[in-house]
């Protein structure tokens, strides 16, 4: 079976953790989906409406995390991490059990989800993928913070820009290509706060299930986390994953331009409506071997089942 055919899951994987934000014990079982079914949450707590699509016309909040949810209310949080893991590892369809409404935070990054699908494989379908190509350039701001995607050739090209006037953090920039480079060190950054925020945080009722376990950190000129950082641009790395995730939400992988300075959840979201409101802006198009000699899935991540 060809590279450019959909994929899901070889068999069930499970996880279990606490949500970062509800600071709920979460268990999350993904299973394999037919082709073109995309991919779903299904929240098995609830005995009605319980099935809630990851696209992004389906985000009802941005708020510290990307939340999804159905037209009765039933809604799933923290979807980012998990998100750029399939993205990153090719995986077009599979169903996501979960008995709360926050997927586990784990260690902060997506390298636990990573590492357990790769352990179990794929199955790949007959079915070619579909992708988004990106015809003409949208934008959208937020003040001094913005993200444009445009068009790109064959490559979903990520250039991310972070601003913060703590000097631990400082000013980040990283530039991937999702589909050449190695992004170990991308899908391995963890979230991150500083610690003079915190208590903010807790009183709007979120990071209950936070610790130096699941996020980095920062106070004063320190890291507290006992290891430091995991990469010299953890932090940008980390917003980069999240978009990746973001991105996802668009149901296809993607050929474009992305360029993103001081961005998040909000503006991810909001370029992605801007850009599917116009029918010009984009193309959905179904990728044969024949006419695209390019794999659409991260080539390092799958060196052990290719």
């Amino acid at each position: 079976m060809s590279n450019l055919n959909q994929k899901t899951l070889k068999n069930k994987i499970n996880f279990c953790g606490v949500g970062l934000h509800s600071g709920k014990l979460v268990k999350v079982c993904i299973k394999p989906s037919e082709p073109d079914t995309g991919i779903v949450f299904q929240r098995v707590d609830l005995k009605n409406h319980h099935f809630i699509f990851a696209t992004f016309s389906k985000v009802s909040s941005t708020s510290l995390n990307t939340t999804v949810s159905n037209e009765m209310g039933a809604k799933v949080s923290t979807i980012e991490h998990l998100m750029g893991a399939l993205f990153g590892l090719g995986i077009d369809n599979a169903l996501i059990e979960i008995d709360n409404e926050e997927v586990p935070i784990l260690d902060g990054s997506a390298k636990e989800f990573i590492s357990k699908i790769l352990s179990i494989g794929f199955e790949v379908s007959n079915k070619p993928i579909k992708i988004i190509k990106v015809n003409k350039k949208v934008k959208f701001a937020d003040g001094d913070r913005f993200i444009s995607i445009e068009p790109s050739k064959l490559s979903l090209d990520i250039d991310f820009e972070l601003k913060y006037e703590n000097k631990i953090i400082g000013n980040q920039r990283n530039k991937v290509s999702i589909y050449e480079d190695d992004l170990n060190e991308v899908f391995n950054s963890r979230t991150f706060c500083l610690y003079e925020d915190i208590e903010a945080i807790k009183k709007n009722g979120l990071a209950k299930g936070g610790s130096l376990e699941n996020a980095i950190v920062v106070r004063d000129d320190k890291i507290l986390n006992e290891n430091g950082l995991r990469n010299h641009k953890e932090f940008v790395n980390h917003k980069i994953l999240d978009c990746i995730g973001d991105l996802y939400t668009s149901g296809y992988r993607m050929v474009a331009s992305v360029r993103s300075s001081q961005g998040g959840h909000y503006l991810t979201n909001q370029v992605l409506r801007e850009l599917f409101n116009n029918k010009e802006n984009f193309s959905i198009l179904e990728i044969q071997e024949r006419n695209l000699p390019h794999t659409l899935i991260n080539r390092s991540l799958l060196r052990s089942i290719a």
